[in-house]
């Protein structure tokens, strides 16, 4: 995180301590437990506001069974996609 986000203070609660972490994060998604390892992050000890920048919000994605559940659906659903009819404007 040396030229990527870097934050000083908390946005939620203007706390001066919030600090770069790397953490593993356990996450529950429909009752399942997954983990998430190594996040890098911000985290606030004065509010528990976490901050995350793009590359821990890919690497959660990546890991997630909600996110890979959409991403194994949207093949199949273009290719049975139709497009809507167009209705032309009735005149006013």
């Amino acid at each position: 995180m040396n030229d990527k986000l870097q934050i000083k203070i908390c946005p939620t609660c203007g706390s001066n301590k919030s600090k770069r972490v790397i953490r593993d994060l356990t996450r529950i998604y429909k009752e399942r437990k997954y983990i998430v390892p190594m996040v890098e992050f911000y985290d606030c000890p004065n509010c528990g506001e976490k901050v995350y920048d793009h590359e821990a919000m890919l690497k959660i994605e990546s890991h997630s069974p909600a996110y890979r559940k959409t991403r194994s659906m949207t093949p199949a659903l273009r290719k049975n996609h139709k497009p809507a009819k167009r209705i032309p404007a009735s005149p006013a």
